[in-house]
């Protein structure tokens, strides 16, 4: 089935949004994502879901040995090869289903904003435990399930504010259907139970869970964003 960020008029529509212009600093995430890091110096480092590159492009500048990078979608690494190219960074065109995991590879496995979009959360941390080398960590941001489980991820108005962000079907996982950039969207919803003690059933040792709060100095303009959450980071140690 085609991606759905190979659509020409959605990526587009995604192009134009603030994180994809102008990179990390953009990232609503990142000031509470950026912390959580380890040391890169000498490490190898596995993208899920690279995007256009951006967290491939850091651990690069913080001395990374080698990253990889990869992506289902040919138009995300088609700019990623143009934005973030460097000595040490590979990209490949392959999905979080199709890619081997070789064992003991790699140090960091970080995934931004992706895995809300695979149903098999227990297939990717088996795949991500076994291509860790012992002590890898395993960095991950995901829509948090508070925000999957909403009512067509949209808030409940009265024409002329938003009342309340509705919630239902939350202990149901599974596909669940939005309008995102213009567009239908298919996503996956996960809970917290099944986010967390699923890596704890894997082997991991968490370190962190934050979820992500918009930075204070975008609060004034987006209060709204301070009601629910949107973002869920973990990090979890093998």
């Amino acid at each position: 089935m085609k991606n759905i960020y190979d659509n020409e008029r959605f990526f587009e529509a995604y192009a134009d949004m603030p994180r994809s212009r102008d990179g990390l600093k953009s990232a609503g995430e990142w000031g509470q994502l950026e912390p959580l890091f380890p040391i890169l110096a000498q490490k190898n480092v596995l993208d899920l879901g690279c995007g256009y590159g951006w967290h491939s492009k850091y651990a690069r500048e913080r001395g990374a040995a080698f990253v990889l990078g990869i992506d289902q979608s040919e138009k995300m690494i088609a700019e990623a090869l143009k934005r973030n190219s460097a000595k040490g960074i590979a990209y490949r065109v392959c999905s979080l289903q199709e890619y081997d995991y070789p064992a003991e590879t790699y140090d960091l496995v970080i995934s931004n904003l992706v895995l809300h979009y695979i149903e098999d959360l227990d297939m990717v941390y088996r795949n991500v435990f076994q291509t860790l080398k012992q002590g890898g960590v395993f960095l991950f941001n995901i829509e948090h399930p508070v925000f999957t489980a909403g009512v067509n991820q949209q808030w409940l108005t009265d024409g002329k504010k938003n009342l309340c962000w509705p919630v239902d079907d939350y202990f149901y996982p599974g596909e669940r259907t939005t309008d995102f950039l213009g567009h239908t969207v298919k996503k996956q919803h996960h809970t917290l139970t099944q986010i967390l003690m699923g890596l704890i059933d894997r082997g991991f040792h968490l370190e962190a869970v934050e979820e992500v709060m918009p930075p204070e100095a975008w609060r004034a303009q987006m209060p709204d964003e301070m009601r629910r959450p949107m973002m869920l980071i973990v990090k979890a140690r093998k």
